[in-house]
């Protein structure tokens, strides 16, 4: 892009006048839409309406959308730059970003004249955006998280770009297999991309391996260089952000890795073709698969690469656009504000103070002043084990240079904390980015604490608990650096793409400019006691479960009723999750219809998703395990209509876009202090479901806002789950006390639900019998069946059960993204918003 501050010339002016005429690429009318299909349809896809494909014309109108945000995004940009922003980088190893079309189309205004132009041609949209492919490059929450972040700063004209990898194989593809999770490569560019745009002239050299040296450079001064490394080239690829409403169009680079040499002709000309193209594979291995599998030293080494190979792209990026316009580096943290999302990019740090002080000849403390006022870290975790760290060994070998500027680092910050702390070794040895032991390790938290200026957390209660437990020397030191952000989520893609119905209601109640001031939902809470609208309210829910039973019953072949209960839990599976309590709930319900098949029960459908890590064994187990308990209870006559158990494969956003809006009850039940926020909560609340859960991440601020009495609340609170661990928990004690939980325990622990396959879930049963109910199982089981029966004896009610979730609805004001992001600009990165003209 030429210079935008620069006096325009004769040609510039001359194609802005001709972009001002109205053509196929920027009107907005129907007809012209209808145009802009044909076109494209014609001449970018090569086809007619006689030999067009469905997915033909997904991209048609794919590309025609497109067209309406490049104008958008080039004056965003010459904005940012003539206006001299302050820019927000955003680094994540994960944007879960799902489909492109319907939010864009939402956020351009664009859905229902495009409707419209489609539908004169005989053309289902709702059709179309089903051809698209989920972008899944990332694993859960942390990804879709990032991915709702760029939606809202967009949305808030605030000048950002998203950094990533683009991995050619996103997070797996499940598939089930006699109850067992299978996994396929998720092939999301098999079609192509419609939304990005290849940028090689940004081309970035990233380096690994070799050696440093010392040199002393023209002016005298000592200079270490980094020598003899190993060349990869880092190719960014552009996709367009669109704001809502408000012609800000931001970008999301993703980087893909290519060799610095395609082809080894010596090795070609003499017959060797494998060794040809070696370096070309082992390349552009790294941004081949999210998440390689990192058990292996291999694995681990990948990984590594992965992160380092996005982070020097993306400073390197950053610190060039920094440099068209700037000369030295007095205003870099006045212009630059660089978060980093969890602890994957930390090594950036170290990367930053590289580039100034090896490259640009930045003395070290005036780098590390920069550096440190430049960088701000989110931390996503409470558990130390998925804080990571890489050994010394692996670092040296792959990333020496790094290594010395971490010791350096590590130095500077332990003298400083000896200085404070006089002979307190026990705190020198906690606090180091250093970690002893038979093998050292870099400690990358520790690097992105000491390295930033903020550390927050991403609800209250996690913030509590960093500076409590996990970063407790750090807060002591540095109060004043730790904050929280609560999460949120962007309201245009779950609720006015994923509950187009419900959205229009609220829209006849209020202004239409609700998707952006989310708060304005609190004038709903009067409706809350109108029986037209509640009434209204639960023919939009019982549409929305009609609409999920259908995906049921093709997916899986099974008839569920629609006005039982859908009890959903959603999410990864993991131990800390609790899917194998939600299991435990079910078995003891069915023991009950068992032992008395005239019992009165509630009617419920089950409703499963998620994906378990590849290697997590006990995950992929409990997948299992629901699996053939739903094959028990969906085939048993005795407990007909009242209990159905279902397993969604191949769990994602867009699917996840038709399964929240359906749901009566959200499952948010992990145990209290091991889930940072969770973000479904919000989802499933603002949708009008009801949550049962612990007060465990952001429940505890949703529970404040929609009111105790409108959430199903049960489980020990962070406070009993310490003392309980601290007097000593043996789960034996509860069983004994609970003839239930005995009963479920034995049943699971039978051939009951593996009658082909003996035994197969008695290891999870001893697991919970013999001091591994690391998760409060047991601790928590009759409390979590009060709940649930409090949840039945509601639903009795519909008309209590309406306003409950209309209040849920109507509360939610505070959990939009929109209002996260303002808090980070305000407070951490200290933006503004830029506005194109």
């Amino acid at each position: 892009m030429s210079d935008p501050t620069t006096k325009p010339s004769e040609e510039a002016r001359a194609l802005e006048r001709a972009r001002q005429l109205p053509n196929a690429r920027t009107g907005m009318d129907a007809a012209t839409l209808r145009r802009a299909f044909a076109d494209h349809l014609h001449y970018s896809q090569g086809k007619d309406e006689h030999s067009a494909t469905a997915l033909d014309r997904f991209f048609a109108v794919a590309y025609a959308v497109r067209d309406r945000m490049v104008n958008r995004w080039i004056q965003t940009q010459q904005a940012y730059y003539k206006a001299d922003a302050k820019r927000v980088y955003y680094l994540s190893l994960e944007f879960l970003m799902g489909r492109a079309l319907g939010a864009n189309l939402i956020n351009l205004d664009l859905y229902e004249p495009m409707r419209r132009a489609l539908e004169e041609l005989g053309i289902s949209l709702a059709d179309l955006l089903e051809q698209e492919t989920d972008a899944g490059l990332g694993n859960g929450g942390l990804g879709r998280l990032a991915a709702c972040f760029l939606d809202s700063m967009a949305t808030l004209s605030l000048p950002a770009y998203g950094y990533g990898i683009r991995y050619e194989f996103g997070i797996f593809e499940q598939e089930l297999r006699n109850g067992y999770q299978v996994e396929k490569p998720e092939e999301w560019l098999r079609f192509g991309n419609a939304w990005e745009i290849p940028r090689p002239e940004y081309m970035v050299p990233v380096h690994f391996g070799g050696r440093t040296e010392r040199v002393t450079d023209a002016h005298g001064q000592v200079r270490v260089r980094w020598v003899d490394t190993r060349t990869v080239m880092g190719m960014p690829y552009d996709t367009p952000i669109a704001g809502y409403c408000n012609d800000t169009v931001n970008t999301l680079r993703l980087w893909r890795a290519r060799a610095s040499q395609e082809l080894d002709l010596d090795d070609f000309h003499a017959g060797d073709y494998l060794a040809a193209v070696e370096e070309k594979n082992l390349s552009e291995n790294i941004s081949k698969v999210l998440y390689p599998n990192d058990f292996t030293v291999m694995g681990k080494e990948l990984r590594l690469r992965q992160q380092y190979f996005f982070v020097a792209c993306s400073i390197n990026d950053i610190v060039s656009r920094y440099l068209k316009i700037h000369t030295g580096f007095a205003q870099f943290s006045d212009k630059v504000a660089i978060q980093l999302n969890d602890t994957h990019p930390a090594v950036a740090i170290a990367e930053l103070m590289r580039i100034l002080v090896d490259e640009h000849g930045v003395a070290w403390q005036e780098a590390w002043d920069i550096t440190r006022a430049t960088f701000a870290y989110t931390n996503h975790t409470l558990m130390p084990e998925a804080l990571e760290k890489w050994s010394v060994e692996l670092f040296a070998r792959m990333l020496p240079r790094h290594l010395e500027i971490i010791y350096d680092i590590n130095q500077r910050f332990l003298d400083e904390i000896s200085a404070r702390y006089p002979y307190d070794v026990p705190k020198l040895h906690r606090m180091s980015l250093i970690e002893e032991g038979p093998t050292k390790m870099v400690r990358t938290a520790h690097l992105a604490v000491v390295g930033s200026h903020s550390t927050n957390g991403v609800a209250e209660l996690h913030t509590d608990l960093l500076k409590s437990n996990l970063f407790r020397d750090f807060f002591e030191l540095w109060p004043e650096r730790f904050n929280s952000k609560t999460n949120g989520i962007t309201p245009r893609r779950w609720l006015l793409l994923a509950n187009p119905q419900l959205a229009s209601t609220i829209s006849e109640v209020l202004e239409n400019d609700w998707p952006r001031h989310l708060n304005e939902l609190a004038r709903l809470a009067p409706l809350a006691d109108d029986a037209a609208f509640r009434r209204r309210f639960r023919e939009i829910k019982r549409d929305n479960k009609t609409r999920l039973a259908a995906i049921i019953s093709e997916q899986n072949g099974l008839t569920v009723d629609v006005d039982s209960i859908f009890d959903v839990q959603v999410k990864r599976i993991h131990e800390y999750k609790r899917q194998l309590l939600n299991v435990m709930h079910i078995v003891a319900l069915y023991n009950r219809i068992k032992a008395d098949r005239t019992c009165d029960m509630v009617p419920r459908t089950f409703i499963f998703g998620g994906k378990a890590a590849p290697g997590y064994l006990l995950a992929k187990g409990i997948i299992k395990l629901i699996n053939s308990v739903a094959d028990v209870i969906n085939h048993d006559p005795d407990v007909a209509g009242r209990l159905k158990v279902v397993f969604l494969k191949n769990y994602r956003v867009s699917l996840a876009e038709r399964i929240v809006p359906a749901a009566d009850l959200s499952e948010q039940i992990s145990t209290a202090g091991t889930e940072a926020s969770g973000t479904g909560n919000m989802k499933f609340a603002l949708n009008g479901a009801l949550t049962i859960g612990t007060l465990d991440g952001a429940n505890i601020e949703i529970r404040r806002e929609v009111g105790s009495e409108n959430f199903f609340l049960f489980g020990l609170t962070v406070e009993e789950v310490a003392a309980l661990w601290q007097r000593g928990y043996d789960p034996r004690e509860y069983i004994r006390a609970n003839p239930e939980l005995r009963g479920v325990l034995d049943a699971l622990g039978s051939n009951l639900f593996c009658p082909n396959e003996p035994a197969l879930f008695r290891p999870i049963v001893d697991l919970l019998e013999n001091h591994g109910d690391g998760y409060l199982l047991c601790a928590d089981f009759a409390s979590y069946l009060a709940a649930q029966e409090q949840v039945a004896q509601t639903y009795r009610d519909p008309e209590r059960w309406s306003q409950m979730a209309i209040l849920n609805v109507a509360r939610m004001g505070a959990f939009s993204s929109d209002h996260t992001i303002q808090r980070y600009a305000d407070e951490i990165w200290k933006v503004s918003p830029v506005r194109p003209t």
